[in-house]
């Protein structure tokens, strides 16, 4: 196999992006056989199953590496057509994917976007990911850039560390007067709790670190609360003790509005940038904002 033929793999990114043959054909303005030939045709070429033909269709691991590969043919392209001055009308944006988790999205990263050079302009599509997570996006394709806990890079990605997001153990007085009386390390065992999603493990974490139990973990009385704003206010509330970013957890602290439940114990997550080796422009010039942002931000 000397090369993957450009129409074939845009066919497949198609076929992705659409979910069936026929919203890839409809896209492509060809007929249904002619995606599902040139399909094959890739198939055949990479000797690979590249797709699972359930609906809608989902890539193989095999075919994510091919996915991914379109995007980024995709992207340098239209970088390669407005350095070109043949961009799609004067002034036409660049459009970047980015991963980040929701407490970054809410204390620093948005600040940090505002300071990206807009000529010509950048749109920006984020998708709230998980920081342990965030990377599947990356491997997918699905987004060029992510702020991540993942220290490894992803194949054909590069990493730079951003600095560590600091989480306090809060809660409101009320909650902390009723539920956290005697051994705050045990208490927490046993005492609601405010958790962001299934994903979020990083109260179990605080627990486990506080009582020297690798198998603990926070009450089974749990509260979801998928928003970063509104999980801070549900602590404040009283619903539960939780992990807030430092951020928000120290100006609600210094109001009496929040209580730390163990003065001077934190727990530190390391967070990570990375993003497609692509010589984009607009990429890095995204990058050098965001890795500025987070030496201000993060510890």
């Amino acid at each position: 196999m000397d090369e993957l033929p450009v129409d074939q793999v845009r066919t497949l990114l198609a076929v992705i992006d659409g979910g069936t043959f026929d919203a890839a054909a409809a896209a492509l303005h060809v007929t249904p056989s002619a995606v599902s030939q040139r399909v094959k045709a890739l198939e055949q070429r990479t000797g690979r199953v590249l797709l699972v033909r359930t609906k809608p269709v989902r890539a193989t691991e095999s075919g994510e590496v091919v996915v991914r590969f379109a995007r980024q043919l995709v992207r340098l392209e239209r970088d390669a057509r407005a350095e070109l001055g043949l961009a799609p009308g004067p002034g036409a944006p660049v459009r970047l994917a980015i991963a980040v988790n929701a407490d970054s999205l809410a204390t620093w990263f948005l600040p940090a976007l505002t300071r990206v050079p807009q000529d010509p302009p950048v749109c920006f599509e984020l998708h709230r990911e998980d920081e342990g997570h965030a990377t599947a996006l990356l491997r997918d394709g699905r987004v060029m850039a992510a702020v991540t806990s993942q220290s490894e890079a992803v194949a054909g990605c590069t990493v730079r560390r951003l600095g560590l997001a600091r989480y306090l153990p809060v809660a409101s007085p009320e909650f902390a007067a009723r539920y956290l009386t005697g051994m705050v390390e045990h208490d927490l065992r046993t005492a609601p709790v405010v958790v962001f999603d299934r994903r979020d493990l990083i109260q179990d974490r605080f627990v486990r670190m506080a009582t020297g139990n690798e198998g603990a973990r926070a009450s089974e009385v749990r509260h979801y609360v998928p928003t970063s704003e509104g999980f801070c206010d549900a602590a404040v509330a009283g619903l539960g003790w939780a992990m807030v970013p430092q951020a928000q957890a120290g100006p609600l602290v210094e109001a009496g509005r929040l209580v730390e439940i163990m003065p001077g114990r934190k727990l530190d997550v390391p967070l990570y940038w990375q993003q497609w080796k692509l010589d984009s422009p607009a990429l890095s010039r995204v990058a050098a904002v965001i890795v500025e942002a987070a030496a201000g931000a993060l510890r």
